[in-house]
């Protein structure tokens, strides 16, 4: 339980565990009634890290909701298209509804408009004595009332009407005024001798004859909020709320007369059906157009919901390759690489799945090359093992010479082979040989040469090494392919009569190093291995002492250096001629370092042999 609390205050962060710690001591606080300043502190603390805490849980549940890229792509989709089409649906529904509250509302300013020049033609006729207000001015402007004054004379309608005089300052005029908190429509006209003026004060039932098609029209003052004191029409569903517009009334202030007239507003109170029904009346032109609109919204949603199906449809096929594709690599983390991702199509994602299906194939392939390599290596290892063990270690088994020898494979196996034996019949024998190819066959073929030549030094007394070639060729033939052979050359010491006896197989003619001179000795036969009915001859040398003998393989001579040229057997003479005065081993390796910067490279070109003996 200890490692999940860890665990979940790990997750929460400071700012969690602040908040957990300063919410705990306001709750104390609280509970204690004391210390309200810190209560106060404790509390402004919980609140602040409680939001940080919030947006950092949002952050993480967003992290959450857009890991899949399915989910990732259906956001940016609403970011992408939904949302600009719901701000551009949002923008024109708002401006098609202030369109249409507008249209509504110069209905009403023009109506008020219309009722002014007409009450200042009522006053014009009026002042000349034309015409006089009758039943239709009165039902059509209730609470009309107008004076006429001729010098000291006065004419009210109706009797008892409160018309004042039109204060100083006032000329002909018309419009709205404002007096004592009422508003009026007014109209003065002065003529010869005197002036006329009518007045209809804004009642509600002057407004509502405006345009009751459209709703109940009000006038607010300077200081009130533009609210209808009527009842807007009756909606047709519950989506047809009350709406209110308004429009500016500019009026004049009645008892001041020389000043700009001031604004107030002219407010109406109405439903969008109603402002529908009103612009778009009943009518076979209007019917129509209703029914291209409707009929382009209709389309305008269809549309949408086929590309969001669409969309969709192209975002699963997308998501499901991803999907599988990631699947995939976590069963080739597994190691099941004989998993494969199910395809389908002909397109750029199709073929990202043939590809991974043709990955994990071919990984598959490699897995089983690698483990077969693994196998092998590791066979060729023993090999190797068991091949240097084969190799004879370099003692002294004679009293008279003294035997050095290097051996460095090119490969991880050989194919040349030395050798440093004790005959049966006391005499040492020295060998040295080089198997066609490399590898694996060659080493066997070199084992096989060895384990023959050792049979017979060890059951065969007084043999010449012609005999011995002679029938290590013959067992050689009879048990490996006539395509394997080998270079073999093997001598004989006799330490009684410091007499060296050998047969040279095809090999590179061992070098006899005497008195600062260098000869090659003698080759006695063809390889071994290739022809059963060869025959071999044998040479004879006396050794002297200080005398040295060289036996090597191609891998010295044949090596080129980056001109092509081959680093040859006189440069090797040469260099046993001027250093034989050295140690065995010395020479050895001044041999094998002239050898190393002849070529330049790191890499053997063939197996390399050095063998050497020198008569003390």
């Amino acid at each position: 339980m200890s490692g999940r609390l860890q665990q979940f205050a790990q997750w929460m962060g400071r700012a969690g565990v602040a908040f957990a710690v300063t919410l705990l001591a306001w709750a104390m606080l609280s509970l204690a009634g004391t210390l309200e300043f810190l209560r106060a502190v404790f509390l402004l603390g919980a609140v602040v890290t409680g939001a940080w805490l919030v947006l950092r849980v949002l952050r993480w549940l967003a992290e959450k909701a857009v890991w899949r890229l399915r989910h990732r792509l259906i956001v940016t989709y609403l970011f992408i298209a939904v949302a600009p089409v719901v701000l551009l649906a949002a923008i024109a529904l708002l401006a098609g509804y202030s369109l249409l509250l507008q249209v509504a509302m110069n209905a009403v300013v023009t109506e008020l408009e219309h009722r002014e020049a007409e009450l200042s033609s009522l006053t014009e006729a009026v002042a000349v004595g034309k015409e006089m207000p009758g039943a239709f001015w009165t039902a059509r402007y209730p609470g009309l009332s107008f004076m006429v004054r001729e010098g000291t004379r006065e004419t009210r309608f109706p009797p008892n009407a409160e018309v004042p005089p039109a204060v100083v300052g006032f000329e002909a005029a018309h419009g709205v005024v404002h007096r004592a908190g009422k508003f009026f429509l007014w109209s003065h006209r002065k003529f010869d001798g005197g002036e006329a003026t009518l007045a209809v004060p804004l009642s509600p039932d002057l407004l509502m004859s405006l345009a009751p098609e459209f709703g109940s029209v009000t006038v607010g003052t300077d200081v009130a909020v533009f609210s209808s004191t009527g009842a807007a029409p009756k909606g047709s569903s519950r989506f047809d709320p009350p709406l209110f517009w308004f429009a500016r009334l500019r009026a004049a202030e009645w008892d001041r007369p020389g000043e700009p007239a001031r604004d107030y507003g002219l407010g109406l109170q109405t439903r969008m059906s109603t402002v529908v029904a009103a612009v778009f009346k009943a009518d076979v032109a209007q019917g129509i157009f209703q029914v291209i609109l409707a009929a382009s919204v209709v389309v305008f949603v269809f549309v949408e919901l086929v590309c969001w199906v669409i969309g969709v449809s192209m975002t699963r096929t997308i998501t499901g390759a991803v999907h599988h594709l990631y699947v995939g690599t976590q069963r080739v983390m597994e190691g099941k690489l004989s998993h494969r991702m199910p395809v389908g199509g002909r397109d750029q994602l199709a073929e990202v799945g043939t590809s991974f299906n043709r990955m994990t194939e071919h990984l598959e392939q490699l897995v089983v090359v690698a483990k077969d390599k693994e196998r092998l290596q590791s066979e060729i290892e023993i090999a190797q093992e068991v091949q240097a063990h084969l190799y004879p270690t370099i003692e002294d088994r004679s009293f008279h010479l003294r035997v050095a020898a290097a051996f460095q494979p090119a490969r991880m196996v050989s194919g040349d082979y030395f050798d440093y034996e004790v005959a049966s019949d006391g005499r040492v024998a020295l060998a040295i040989g080089d198997v066609s190819g490399k590898g694996i066959s060659a080493a066997l073929l070199m084992s096989s040469i060895q384990s023959s030549l050792r049979t017979q030094l060890g059951h065969h007394e007084h043999q010449t090494p012609s005999t011995i070639v002679r029938r290590l060729n013959r067992h050689l033939c009879a048990s490996t392919s006539l395509a394997k052979y080998a270079t073999f050359c093997m001598g004989l010491y006799d330490e009684a009569t410091s007499t060296f006896t050998y047969t040279n197989a095809g090999h590179i003619p061992p070098i006899l190093i005497r008195g600062g001179g260098a000869r090659r000795l003698d080759v006695n036969g063809t390889v071994v291995g290739a022809f059963p009915e060869a025959e071999y001859d044998h040479s004879s040398l006396l050794l002297e002492s200080g005398d040295l003998l060289v036996f090597l393989t191609d891998g010295l001579t044949e090596p080129e250096n980056e001109f092509g040229e081959m680093f040859g057997e006189d440069r090797i003479v040469d260099l046993l001629t001027k250093n034989a005065h050295r140690g065995e081993q010395e020479i050895v390796a001044l041999v094998l370092d002239a050898h190393r910067q002849w070529t330049g490279a790191g890499e053997l070109q063939d197996d390399i042999t050095l063998l050497l003996a020198r008569r003390v």
